[in-house]
């Protein structure tokens, strides 16, 4: 059974919607700082296996004092860390090796789609209509934004790796939820921490960092034409990108729900497309601006089409008029 809150629930949603802006936006930026770092000649796994495990390495101090929810809750933190950490970075950045990275993001922001149906089809719980018009609006305003339409190629496998992502995308958003159900939830900081120092372990396995040139971290990279040292974009990435991001995610389901969580998610690609123009020189075009409008429409309708709270169980009547005291029959101050 979910946790209850003394905060009222309009509240609760205003603090969940902030908190999942925060997040898309954080998570908006790790593109424009790790592409500098790969023009610099690291590849693009191990700016992955960077973020990952700097953001491990930073919240061990919170792993160690919730050391407890190892022994509770171990399935779901391996999940969270194998799937939602390691399994969303891993297959996107093997999909855009094969399939143009717009290509690869559309399909990978396929995952509020597939959140919807898996929370009606599996978990048998209704979706709000807004939710749904939400999320499918979202999705087309995501074409836009991508501009899909320019180098479409179709490799089975990549298109297959972006899909994996996306399934991915929704297991963040299902454990996310699950973390804070049952008599005793597990804390957002133990799901960020945890998730992030087993994903940076299945990471290592995979990426081999021990291969990479790490010494191009003590120079300089280039953003939109000028020289800024190589730690700062890595550190936003770490800090804000991965740290602040996953934090306010997963905080952020819980107090929305995971189909509308994963809407809000997908503001995610017009921070990432707004910050490249800023910081990096990428211009935007009309398909991108009507894109990213149509994101934040979608956003808004699943927050306005939510599902109504169910109807209070009505008193139980222990007795009838006829049975009580007449001065029963009558409330009293």
């Amino acid at each position: 059974m979910r946790s209850t809150s003394a905060v009222p629930q309009p509240s609760r949603r205003a603090v969940g919607l902030t908190l999942a802006l925060i997040s898309a936006c954080a998570f908006g930026g790790s593109g424009t700082a790790a592409k500098p770092l790969i023009e610099a000649g690291l590849s693009p796994l191990h700016v992955v296996w960077l973020r990952a495990t700097g953001a491990a390495l930073f919240l061990l101090p919170v792993a160690w004092r919730h050391r407890a929810v190892v022994r509770r809750r171990p399935g779901l933190l391996l999940g969270f860390g194998a799937f939602a950490v390691a399994g969303v970075q891993a297959c996107y950045f093997a999909a855009i090796s094969r399939i143009p990275v717009g290509v690869a993001l559309l399909i990978e922001y396929l995952g509020p789609l597939l959140l919807l149906g898996y929370v009606r089809l599996v978990q048998r719980r209704p979706v709000s209509r807004g939710s749904a018009i939400g999320a499918a609006v979202a999705v087309t305003g995501l074409v836009c934004v991508v501009e899909a339409w320019n180098g479409m190629t179709f490799d089975p496998l990549g298109v297959l790796f972006a899909l994996v992502a996306a399934c991915c995308q929704v297991v963040y958003f299902v454990l996310a939820d699950a973390g804070s159900q049952g008599d005793n939830p597990v804390n957002p900081l133990a799901v960020t921490a945890y998730g992030l120092l087993i994903g940076a372990a299945v990471l290592t396995a995979a990426c081999r960092p021990w291969e990479a040139d790490w010494g191009r971290l003590a120079g300089n990279v280039t953003m939109n034409g000028h020289l800024v040292p190589a730690v700062l974009p890595a550190a936003w990435m770490v800090l804000v990108a991965t740290v602040l991001a996953y934090l306010t995610g997963v905080v952020s389901v819980r107090h929305l729900s995971p189909p509308v969580a994963g809407v809000v998610a997908n503001v995610e690609a017009v921070v990432a497309t707004v910050l490249a123009w800023v910081l990096l020189g990428e211009h935007l075009g009309a398909p991108q601006l009507l894109g990213g409008l149509l994101v934040l429409i979608g956003a808004f309708a699943a927050q306005l089409g939510r599902s109504a709270p169910e109807p209070a169980a009505p008193p139980v009547v222990t007795a009838t008029p006829a049975d009580r005291p007449s001065d029963e029959l009558h409330p009293c101050a």
